[in-house]
């Protein structure tokens, strides 16, 4: 590349950084490419347009305001705000039709247009605007508008933090004290991770020690959140020697790291701890990305005829990228090629340059409704442990970012076998340890139905367990937590394959937590336990160590 050019590149990178901060970091090219290919095709499809017409002349009255959360309060029933609702309803009903079912359009720009259209559609909602929405003037009448002068409150504090280094509100949660409290050491460090071992409390525990792997977009201690709700805890608690990896938060010095330093100084290099303080083998577990890394790194073993691993557990981790949901719609040549160009001025992407995308997946629940709650009814959010956690954000350096993105969502590498570690590919058919993975029924993170298909890929023992909750609340199931069940089945190489559906529609659910399953699956798996092993060397500091602090 010549002078000219990369002068030329650093404009381009330049450019688009500063459009990314009206975009929430996504690019506008790809929307509209996805909008162009749509309407070219409607105009071209008269029967769809006459459809839509006759959609558009059609009585509203039937439709039913109350079956929409936004509308569920019997105040809504009244005149005109019934009105309001229904013919916002039916235009949300209008634009389903138009940007569905339309032949010839490719199917990505078709979703991605529908998505955009609901999303547009939302922010007109009557529910999010004082003048027309019920509850929000009944709480102005009984409070003579102190409701209004409490969210006009809150709104400048909230816009004038945006504008601030951070961002975010504090939270009355502090890491150490009142989160990720489980007494722990720090038994190794090096530019990457550290590795905690937490300390026992049985007399005896099983000869093969936990390694949890967490994503490296967040911190580890979602799973070490209280003392009431800490995976980390319960696996300790159940005679088991934990570990976990808690991931630098990197900065422009680690823009080079990539996805094989990941599994060398992450994964690799913990492995090696552990294995150098007694431990033979090891149950390995990860969680969302790391649980792709995991996948990623458990395949280089078996490639290399290492066993390490008497098992691998998948919590809310996909290997295949075929089918990865609603975030799916903001990944294709146009965006990556956009986040490239933003971290190339900083060398990695903070993590609210894509919380846009995060926050679009559910606005009625992530946007709208807390802009109604604080700034209409002036009622602040309690803080509460995982809002702590959520607001404790990280960055992702740029190879890696760029390289996960690249490989793994666009061109699904790791599910087709040519990702590749240590300049060979690996293949999860080489994986033979047996396998525990776990979906979340309302995860628009990790779609359970993606993270089911791992058993499809596999050659080896799987048993997939679906539970209800969300991307962080499923696997947040502690025992004792109020309304919770699952599903779980067990498939070995000689069971034929079932769709996701199908499989749903064939396993009943079972009232209570998957922990205790899963920990009775892991001790199924492991040998008679034993006197805990003693720390050979001086721990390099306590737990939660120095890199959760970054």
């Amino acid at each position: 590349m010549t002078t000219e050019d990369r002068t030329t590149h650093r404009a381009d990178a330049g450019w688009h950084a500063m459009m990314a901060q009206f975009t929430g970091g996504l690019s506008p090219a790809a929307l509209i490419t996805a909008y162009v290919d749509w309407y070219i095709h409607l105009l071209a499809s008269p029967d769809k347009l006459s459809e839509l017409i006759k959609l558009g002349v059609s009585d509203i009255a039937d439709i039913d305001p109350a079956e929409d959360p936004r509308f569920a309060d019997p105040s809504w029933a009244g005149f005109p705000y019934n009105v309001m609702a229904q013919g916002f309803l039916g235009a949300q009903n209008w634009w389903d039709a138009a940007t569905c079912g339309l032949r010839g359009v490719d199917p990505k720009h078709a979703n991605i247009v529908h998505f955009a259209a609901r999303q547009w559609l939302d922010m007109f909602s009557p529910a999010n605007f004082a003048l027309t929405n019920p509850q929000v003037q009944d709480r102005t009448r009984k409070e003579a508008g102190q409701n209004l002068i409490r969210g006009a409150r809150y709104w400048i504090e909230d816009f004038n933090r945006l504008l601030s280094k951070h961002p975010r509100r504090p939270s009355s949660y502090v890491v150490g004290e009142d989160l990720a409290t489980t007494p722990g050491d720090v038994v190794m460090r090096n530019r990457l991770v550290e590795l905690i071992r937490y300390r026992p409390t049985t007399e005896k525990v099983h000869p093969e020690p936990i390694l949890i792997v967490p994503a490296w977009i967040m911190k580890y201690y979602i799973l070490d959140l209280t003392s009431e709700r800490s995976l980390v805890a319960y696996l300790r608690d159940q005679g088991f020697e934990v570990f976990i990896l808690s991931w630098k938060n990197p900065d422009e010095d680690d823009a080079d790291l990539s996805m094989q330093d990941y599994v060398d100084l992450g994964i690799r290099a913990a492995i090696a701890q552990i294995r150098s303080m007694g431990a033979k083998k090891l149950h390995a577990v990860g969680y969302c990305l790391g649980g792709t890394l995991l996948a990623i790194a458990a395949s280089a073993l078996a490639r290399d005829g290492d066993k390490a691993l008497a098992t691998m557990s998948l919590l809310a981790s996909q290997v295949d990228f075929s089918e990865p949901g609603e975030l799916g719609l903001f990944i294709n040549e146009s965006q990556v090629a956009f986040l490239e160009d933003m971290m190339q001025t900083k060398g990695y992407l903070k993590a609210d340059q894509m919380a846009g995308a995060f926050q679009l997946l559910r606005s009625n629940d992530l946007i709208w409704s807390r802009v109604i709650r604080h700034y209409l009814l002036g009622e602040r959010t309690h803080d509460n442990p995982l809002m702590a956690w959520n607001a404790d954000a990280t960055r992702m350096p740029a190879k890696m970012h760029s390289e996960y993105l690249r490989h793994l969502f666009l061109e699904n590498d790791l599910a087709k076998g040519r990702f590749e570690v240590d300049g060979a590919s690996v293949a999860l058919t080489d994986i033979r340890c047996p396998v525990y993975s776990v979906g979340t029924e309302t995860d628009h993170v990790s779609p359970w139905q993606s993270v089911y298909r791992f058993g499809l890929l596999a050659d080896t023992d799987v048993t997939f367990s679906l539970t209800n909750g969300g991307h962080n609340g499923g696997i947040l199931s502690e025992p004792g937590h109020e309304g919770r069940h699952f599903r779980t089945s067990h498939k070995t190489e000689a069971h034929s394959h079932v769709t996701a559906q199908t499989w749903f529609d064939r396993t009943r659910p079972k009232d209570g937590s998957w922990w205790p399953h899963w920990a009775k699956w892991l001790a199924a798996h492991s040998a008679r336990p034993v006197d805990c092993r003693p720390i050979s060397a001086k721990p390099l500091d306590a737990a939660p160590g120095r890199y959760v602090f970054g």
